[in-house]
């Protein structure tokens, strides 16, 4: 059996501002999110990995890079391209209020209704097509690790929509339990690499403060 623990990014700049930053935006993790990470830390020294890979998009280098540090194994950070964030097209770089405006259908079906976001509206990426690349490529990582735990460290957005895929949900029910915040854990077991168990969904309660609005995905 393996173990994936799907890390989100720590909180940045952009996320305490309330702007979609995508697949091609970016914004500094906040000072406070390191120390957060250390928090993260702690909890996963509970654990042996066998490797961590992570995002290429700055944030989620970052973090995957800070835990890697604290961890007693030496792992080396593998940056893999199918784990980047939503491509988010127009709306990257916009604050939520602004794009609520301008793609008022757009914002909410892809937050909310994911069977009616239409990606074109916007020139971004559509549900679907996060999965035919961010699916494959955890089902490699599942292959390479039978019978170990691993760190895959991605975006609230993205890891949001691909892990419940991984469960199974639809399109209508993707978005049903909420969202995920920054610097959580959620943990999945699977033997096959096809179906997948999940153990802990957003798990936060080793971080040392309440959460807020801007913390979640």
């Amino acid at each position: 059996m393996t173990k994936l623990f799907f890390i989100r990014h720590g909180k940045t700049q952009w996320n305490l501002e309330g702007r979609y930053q995508g697949a091609h935006g970016d914004s500094p993790l906040l000072p406070s999110s390191y120390q957060e990470i250390d928090q993260l830390v702690s909890f996963l020294k509970k654990y042996h990995f066998a490797a961590i890979y992570s995002s290429p998009i700055k944030r989620a280098c970052l973090t995957a890079k800070a835990i890697a540090k604290g961890l007693p194994q030496q792992l080396k950070v593998q940056p893999v391209a199918a784990l980047r964030e939503f491509d988010l097209g127009k709306m990257e770089g916009m604050k939520f209020s602004a794009v609520a405006k301008k793609y008022p259908q757009e914002l909410t079906a892809f937050r909310h209704h994911a069977d009616q976001y239409q990606a074109e509206k916007v020139a971004g990426e559509s549900f679907p097509e996060l999965f035919q690349r961010m699916t494959p490529a955890i089902q490699q990582i599942v292959a390479a690790h039978p019978q170990e735990n691993v760190l895959i460290v991605s975006h609230g957005a993205a890891l949001c929509a691909e892990i419940r895929h991984l469960l199974g949900y639809s399109l209508v029910d993707l978005r049903a339990n909420g969202g995920l915040a920054n610097t959580s854990t959620t943990i999945l077991t699977t033997t096959s690499g096809n179906t997948f168990k999940c153990l802990a969904w957003n798990k936060t309660d080793y971080l040392q403060r309440k959460l807020t609005a801007s913390d979640i995905v």
